[in-house]
């Protein structure tokens, strides 16, 4: 299994970790001189001890040099490593819920705060996993996890070489692959129920052909105002939240699609 150097910043992302009994080194924690702990650090600080983690109080200069997002809200962890999921393990989470097979696939996205709020998103709606490719994306990484909110900790996220390779893989495990296009169909008249993978496209770029040609379909987001795009993680939370329908059996909305969308930033 691969895996990738992390750090966590921010109370929300370590105390999930901690929470979730994710492997951590070492604690750094802002110290104010002559200022006991309170609120969050101190209950960081307590749940870390309960683990023997080590826990280092350090001035603000020391978390700022150690911060990878300038965000720390006082606190880092560093962790020895994070792992990635395979296609395998994806799968495998998906038929343990006894549930058809919900993926996200991201074609090259590269800023790592959408890439947390789709891994964020898709936590919250029950997806399975995020796929991402090993070139010209980004990976997991200290601000990745920040803006995850901490649901990195349960989100399986694979890496892989060729994304287009990958979606034939999924195919042949069952899945429809359904393709964001602005040229696509409306997502309610789209068929989004079953095992499903949805693809979308790196910021300003969209998805390459290649991977647009491998998929089953295409679908867009109605766009109902003056804009004509969104940006990629919203466009992902739309597209999440249409299967959530589909999976819970709620109506379609009674609307007709005027313009349609890009799916890059």
């Amino acid at each position: 299994m691969e895996t990738e150097n992390l750090i966590l910043e921010g109370r929300k992302a370590v105390l999930e970790a901690l929470n979730n009994e994710k492997p951590i080194d070492r604690i750094l924690l802002r110290r104010d001189k002559d200022k006991p702990l309170e609120g969050t650090l101190r209950l960081i600080a307590a749940k870390a001890r309960d683990r023997r983690i080590v826990v280092q109080e350090v001035d603000r200069a020391k978390l700022d040099t150690t911060s990878e997002t300038g965000h720390h809200q006082g606190v880092i962890a560093l962790c020895p490593a994070i792992p990635y999921a395979t296609i395998e393990d994806i799968l495998a989470i998906a038929k343990s819920r006894n549930q058809p097979p919900f993926i996200l696939v991201l074609d090259g996205v590269t800023d790592p705060h959408n890439l947390g709020a789709v891994i964020r998103t898709a936590e919250a709606g029950g997806a399975h996993g995020v796929i991402v490719p090993k070139r010209r994306a980004v990976g997991l990484t200290g601000t990745v996890a920040r803006t995850s909110a901490g649901a990195i900790t349960h989100m399986a996220v694979a890496r892989v070489g060729n994304i287009t390779r990958t979606l034939e893989e999924l195919k042949a495990a069952g899945l429809w692959i359904a393709c964001a296009d602005m040229n696509g169909e409306s997502m309610y008249e789209a068929d989004l129920s079953g095992p499903i993978a949805i693809v979308l496209g790196a910021e300003g770029e969209g998805v390459s052909r290649l991977v647009s040609q491998t998929a089953d379909f295409h679908v867009s987001i109605p766009m109902l105002g003056q804009m004509s795009s969104l940006n990629v993680s919203v466009a992902a939370g739309v597209l999440i939240y249409e299967v959530v329908r589909t999976r819970t059996g709620a109506h379609k909305p009674a609307i007709k699609m005027l313009t349609t969308l890009p799916t890059q930033a």
